[in-house]
């Protein structure tokens, strides 16, 4: 739960009272323009940012938590993560499970069994003995969502997950959110893909200019009038007659005078 939060950057307020709940089994999409304040918001749930208001996660204040009990309930995985030295992949997925080890123990073969799972779900167990940073950007980003599902916590907080994949992997991490949710935990997600929010997200939160401006079902949410005043700009929706999928446009507010640069000396020789 989070109730009237208030967060920000050198005395620059980004978020405004934000309030909302989250039930166990929710794959709850954060949406919204950049500069909303998304990714300040998972922060500050994260306890990562200095903040006011109330953060509670199952019934207990977020300063009540220590940090390695705090790692097993929430696992995050930020917009851009930095792994400064050359582990391989299956270091940094077994990295995943150190919150339930003490400083001096070892992983034991439960460990690795739950990182082997992760990893072979996520498509990169054929890569475990390569260095993280010898591998792509869409190959990084599936390693370190292996990592977060290692973790195995009730909530997961993920910032952008699906950048840097490929549409497959973007729909497969989506079906697997929705999986692992059915199964009784909690994802809190920032999607920009409005599309894929409208039909994979039981639940949309659209930020806009610091607040919490919609909290409802995807066609509750995804109207628009709230689109348009979200985003600034005049924006259409339209859900397909079969599928059901949101068809989400904007419109051009007038063609714009003038010419490109270049384009009319171009036209003149």
């Amino acid at each position: 739960m989070v109730r009237k939060l208030q967060a920000g950057y050198d005395r620059r307020q980004v978020l405004q009272d934000i309030s909302f709940a989250m039930g166990s089994g929710e794959l709850v999409g954060l949406i919204g323009p950049n500069g909303a304040g998304k990714s300040t918001l998972l922060k500050a749930i994260r306890g990562l940012m200095p903040a006011e208001g109330e953060v509670c996660i199952a019934g207990r204040q977020l300063g009540d938590y220590g940090p390695q009990e705090l790692a097993r309930t929430m696992a995050y995985l930020p917009q851009q993560s930095k792994v400064p030295f050359a582990f391989t992949v299956e270091q940094v997925v077994l990295m995943g499970r150190s919150p339930y080890l003490r400083w001096w123990q070892r992983e034991s073969g439960r460990d690795r069994q739950i990182a082997a799972a992760c990893m072979d779900y996520m498509a990169v167990r054929g890569l475990a003995a390569m260095p993280l940073n010898s591998l792509s950007g869409g190959q990084r980003q599936r390693v370190l969502l292996a990592k977060v599902l290692a973790q195995q916590t009730p909530l997961l907080l993920l910032d952008e997950p699906a950048s840097g994949l490929d549409l497959f992997y973007q729909e497969e991490l989506f079906r697997f959110c929705r999986d692992i949710c059915a199964a009784g935990r909690s994802v809190l997600l920032v999607v920009h893909d409005l599309s894929l929010a409208a039909r994979f997200c039981s639940r949309l939160l659209l930020l806009g200019k610091g607040q919490l401006l919609a909290d409802g079902v995807p066609a509750e949410v995804l109207t628009a009038e709230r689109l348009s005043e979200a985003y600034g700009v005049p924006v259409q929706v339209g859900f397909h007659p079969v599928t059901g999928h949101a068809d989400i446009y904007t419109e051009r507010k007038g063609r714009r005078q003038g010419i490109l640069p270049g384009q009319g000396e171009a036209e003149t020789q």
